[in-house]
């Protein structure tokens, strides 16, 4: 697996697929009455943490880089204060990366 992707994913397997089945995972990110494409990311990643890298398709690596680029976006938009219990951590942790982990 890419170092980027590694970095940027600093929940294990176990730790997101727990948070995906969490009330607050379900209430973030953007859905067209569905499931939020956070959340479906997440489950995705769940996925790659489990594969050994001779599994690893081009189609996992592109979503890799997808994973790459959102939380690095997202971390830089990251708010003033406490952030355990905002929509921002939540976004951030349904696409496997908690900021308190830090």
């Amino acid at each position: 697996m890419s170092g980027e992707f590694e970095d940027a994913v600093n929940m294990t397997a176990a730790e997101l697929e727990r948070w995906l089945k969490t009330e607050e995972s379900q209430s973030v990110g953007q859905s067209d009455g569905g499931e939020s494409v956070g959340h479906e990311s997440g489950r995705r990643i769940v996925e790659l943490l489990r594969k050994k890298e001779d599994e690893v398709t081009d189609d996992d690596r592109e979503h890799m880089r997808k994973v790459v680029g959102y939380v690095h976006r997202h971390l830089a938009q990251r708010p003033d204060g406490d952030v355990e219990h905002t929509r921002w951590r939540y976004s951030l942790m349904n696409w496997g990366h908690d900021p308190l982990k830090d």
